[in-house]
């Protein structure tokens, strides 16, 4: 009898999904293959998010000396938003891969609630099928990964306080008006 059996599932060596000798995958900007963590997708969406605004200012800018008028600022809009639209799906791709879910479950995230779970659900720890875990975060992840929380925070208690404040120099001014 043969030692091989014919009903096992094949067995393939990937180069891409090995370990290495470090035992940690390295981070792919531009490829849905991969993992990326929770803090580090933070961290890129809010340097993607920067990234995008200045694209699409400094396109803005370049049509409006062009003189090509709205039309000209639309598409440089438009081109911008393709740019963030691609990239940030690539991320998601690489966030759901860090979950050990299929990159099509990034879908998931268009229903508004749902797309919490990708910021809130640790990715799995070891190797998954998608490969070696990521590499551990740097001070500079932590750090700009901590401030996509603040700056929705500070948006919340802004958005909340400003009418506030308008609301209450209206009424001092009323009151003190002859």
């Amino acid at each position: 009898m043969s030692s091989n059996n014919p009903f096992a599932p094949p067995g393939a060596v990937v180069a891409d999904v090995s370990q290495g000798a470090s035992g940690y995958q390295p981070v792919r900007f531009w490829s849905p293959n991969g993992r990326i963590g929770r803090l580090r997708y933070l961290a890129y969406t809010m340097g993607l998010t920067i990234l995008t605004a200045l694209l699409g200012g400094v396109l803005g800018f370049i049509a409006g000396l062009s003189g090509s008028g709205a039309t000209g600022g639309s598409l440089a809009g438009a081109v911008a938003g393709l740019f963030g639209l691609v990239a940030s799906v690539v991320l998601l791709i690489q966030r759901s891969h860090d979950m050990d879910l299929s990159g099509w479950t990034c879908l998931l995230a268009l229903i508004p609630i749902v797309g919490l779970y990708w910021l809130f659900k640790g990715g799995t720890p070891g190797p998954n099928r998608f490969g070696a875990p990521p590499p551990p975060n740097t001070l500079f992840i932590k750090i700009v990964g901590l401030f996509f929380p603040l700056i929705f925070v500070v948006g919340i208690v802004t958005a909340i306080a400003l009418p506030a404040y308008q609301s209450y120099t209206m009424r001092a001014k009323a009151m003190h008006a002859p």
